[in-house]
């Protein structure tokens, strides 16, 4: 399974890198924002520097804020042309719907976002969405079992062959990320702070500290 950070901290995606662990970054018009950047130029930026922190397997997708029809297709198409490595990334309505079938027929890569049910998630594959990021921790929040959704996407995406990439978001914990890799989805897409919980464990400080504290004992 893929980790992509969910991110567009500089910081944050060189320590993904530095980690070993980074396949792909994903963001949003909410996480551009926190970095400071508000031209589109500055933006335009912003992404060619985060695209320079990639390897040629890795992308980034880039979320369009229109959300009609043909701005969408226009503010897409501009941001696949800042670097080959975006990916457009647009949510899930009717619009946007329309506007991904568009860009696959163009050859262009997308992102299908705020998915909450299969039906969605059917529709995006339908039109030939690279990837659908079905929001398990949001729908964890309304009562629903994210984890679940993710197994019936994967189910029928099986039973029909489609080409489009699960990638999990909206990854509140450790556990959404071990239980995705049982699932067997392409990718999951998570804040930093969450892959790093999945190195703590109590039992492996006490390991350490009692190996450390024999080894001295015995330097001594």
């Amino acid at each position: 399974m893929k980790f992509f950070v969910d991110t567009a901290s500089l910081k944050e995606i060189n320590e993904a890198r530095s980690l070993g662990i980074l396949d792909g970054v994903t963001t949003n018009p909410s996480l551009i924002s926190k970095e400071s950047v508000s031209s589109q130029k500055e933006i335009h930026d912003h992404y060619m520097s985060i695209c320079s922190l990639l390897r040629n397997e890795e992308d980034v997708s880039a979320e369009v804020i229109s959300t009609d029809y043909i701005e969408m297709i226009q503010e897409g198409e501009k941001l696949s042309l800042i670097h080959p490595r975006i990916v457009v990334k647009i949510p899930m309505t009717h619009d946007g719907i329309k506007a991904i079938k568009y860009f696959s027929n163009k050859k262009i890569r997308t992102n299908c976002t705020l998915v909450f049910s299969t039906g969605q998630a059917i529709l995006a594959a339908k039109v030939g969405a690279t990837y659908v990021s079905p929001f398990i921790g949001r729908v964890d929040d309304v009562s629903y079992d994210g984890l679940y959704l993710i197994r019936e996407i994967k189910n029928i995406y099986n039973n029909y062959h489609f080409g489009t990439k699960i990638l999990a978001a909206s990854i509140r914990h450790p556990l959404h990320i071990i239980e995705c890799s049982k699932i067997g989805i392409y990718a999951v897409t998570s804040p930093m702070k969450v892959i790093y919980s999945l190195l703590n464990h109590p039992l492996t400080n006490i390991g350490l500290e009692k190996f450390l504290t024999d080894y001295k004992k015995k330097i001594n």
